[in-house]
């Protein structure tokens, strides 16, 4: 009886260790320690597929020159994303993850990066975009860097901006195409609630206005597949 229970004593122990560890790979509401994570685009963006010249990584930031989608050549489903990004007045960007196609941005869902609200709380920064708003306003000014962290795993997404949680989002509830469970319309054909399969991860080129540019660096990325 009392190797059973040391047994028991051993498993529960083994139990919160793992639980633990995978909390701390799971930073729903801060920001993580990214020592030793890898870098999600390398410097002479070879692990990426763009149109040449349309991105450039200099001294560590990545930015466009047009309103091409960078996108990873790798796949991800469940990951972790930890990156700083800063905007030019009128800026409008997005980070995409999980496109059904690559070659069709409406196909993914995206993070919106943007200086001002674009008209709607649903596209404004740190937006699920036409799906979900922010929380809160945790945004800094233009020309500031902002720090992202964007957590995928199955159906909860976690957007942490600038210290802040800002989207607590389980896509279980998106059951109706061109409808969010509160009752407003989104630009979706299909049922968001089956958007968990994997793919590349997007980088949105300059888009709208006059064409300001954005910037993005200390792009790491933890895969949790």
């Amino acid at each position: 009886m009392k190797r059973i229970s040391r047994m028991l004593g051993m498993l529960l122990v083994l139990a919160a260790m793992v639980s633990c560890t995978q909390s701390q790979a799971i930073p729903s509401d801060r920001h993580p320690d990214t020592s030793g994570w890898p870098n999600l685009i390398q410097p002479d963006l070879s692990n990426c597929n763009y149109e040449p010249g349309s991105w450039v990584m200099e001294d560590g930031v990545l930015h466009a020159l047009n309103h091409t989608t960078l996108w990873t050549k790798a796949s991800y489903k469940d990951f972790v994303l930890d990156l700083e990004f800063k905007v030019s007045p009128g800026a409008n960007s997005g980070i995409f993850f999980r496109p059904k196609d690559p070659d069709n941005i409406l196909s993914a869902l995206e993070v919106q990066v943007h200086d001002s609200t674009d008209g709607s709380k649903y596209g404004q920064c740190g937006a699920i975009y036409d799906l979900k708003p922010p929380s809160t306003d945790a945004t800094k000014p233009a020309g500031e860097w902002n720090h992202y962290t964007i957590t995928a795993n199955k159906n909860k997404i976690y957007v942490v901006l600038n210290g802040t949680q800002i989207i607590d989002m389980d896509i279980s509830k998106w059951t109706t195409p061109h409808q969010n469970p509160d009752g407003t319309r989104n630009k979706f054909d299909r049922a968001i609630a089956t958007q968990t399969y994997g793919g590349p991860i997007g980088f949105q080129g300059i888009h709208g206005g006059a064409g300001e540019p954005v910037w993005f660096r200390n792009i790491k990325i933890k895969s949790l597949d």
